[in-house]
């Protein structure tokens, strides 16, 4: 898959846990995370050349934009990408509602573009993708993505921003070894067709795919995830015992070969980076190389678990 961006990096910062309410560890995933730790986690990523940053507005409601751009401060604005969001299901009742999310992103960020801004749903495909153009064309934003879309909706946005002379550049949708619905329905090869690139988010399954978590060590108690996740730990094991021992013959984690194996599909992994520790993780993936067998022995085994991973938010693919 060619990228359409000379600079993207192989691996992108996911910020979604960020709009957690912070110490006190409440929200979708019961978050700990101290100003210090986000100050870490951006210094180590920025360092290591993981410059492109994934948030939302409707992630904490612009608290994980706000917390970023704190956390980014000190960096000229050219060394950093940012992607951001709008959300249909948020929009506001103005003229462009997506001109004014995005005008309420930028104010929270503390820039005057977004070099990567999202449709993050496709509530009506035909309504809000022409209300990129207008952007697009004064430069607030650089490139556009299309976020949870099926096919057909992917190739309608494209058509509509087309006519304009403009394109849909990326793609994010959940993707995973427990989730290739993307793959299965074409949509990995329509974009190394058309150089579109291929974000993929929720690779580790909030966790789970980390070999971290067991039956006998579940998630927390408390967050979403826990409530969705823990009843699946007793059938994932196989699948994170062969992780780490592909791991363990590579000085790697399952953690480490699960992202490989999203890097080796063309995607580029969206990591949620809720600890320091994760930028080496990142920096191990990226540099992990994985043999045909064992992509295809690990898929194979992911196959026949048969869990549905399908987040609430998410249309049929």
């Amino acid at each position: 898959m060619t990228s359409t961006d000379p600079n993207l990096p192989s691996v992108a910062m996911g910020t979604w846990a960020w709009g957690d309410s912070g110490e006190s560890g409440d929200g979708i995933f019961g978050s700990r995370i101290t100003e210090a730790d986000v100050q870490e986690i951006a210094d180590r990523a920025q360092s290591n050349g993981f410059t492109l940053w994934d948030t939302a507005a409707i992630y904490g409601m612009g608290r994980s934009e706000t917390v970023l751009a704190h956390a980014l401060r000190d960096y000229p604005r050219d060394e950093y990408q940012i992607s951001t969001k709008f959300t249909p299901r948020i929009a506001g009742n103005g003229a462009n509602p997506v001109a004014d999310m995005l005008d309420e992103s930028l104010a929270r960020l503390g820039t005057d573009y977004i070099d990567l801004y999202w449709i993050h749903s496709p509530a009506d495909v035909a309504r809000w993708t022409p209300r990129l153009i207008p952007l697009l064309q004064a430069g607030t934003v650089k490139r556009v993505g299309v976020s949870n879309h099926d096919l057909a909706e992917i190739k309608l946005a494209d058509e509509i921003l087309s006519e304009a002379g403009f394109r849909v550049d990326a793609v994010q949708n959940h993707y995973s070894l427990l989730y290739r619905n993307s793959e299965r329905a074409g949509i990995l090869d329509h974009c190394a067709e058309h150089s579109i690139d291929f974000f993929s988010y929720m690779v580790l399954e909030q966790g789970v795919l980390t070999g971290v978590y067991s039956p006998d060590h579940p998630l927390p108690e408390g967050s979403n995830r826990a409530s969705v996740y823990n009843p699946m730990l007793p059938h994932l094991k196989s699948l994170t015992d062969l992780l780490a021992s592909i791991g363990n013959g590579k000085d790697s984690s399952a953690a480490d070969v699960a992202t490989a194996w999203a890097i080796s599909k063309g995607t580029v992994p969206i990591i949620g980076v809720t600890r320091p520790e994760y930028i080496g993780d990142a920096v191990s993936a990226s540099g992990l190389t994985l043999s045909r067998a064992e992509i295809d022995e690990i898929e194979s085994l992911a196959d026949s678990i048969g869990v549905d991973t399908r987040g609430a938010w998410e249309n049929e693919i």
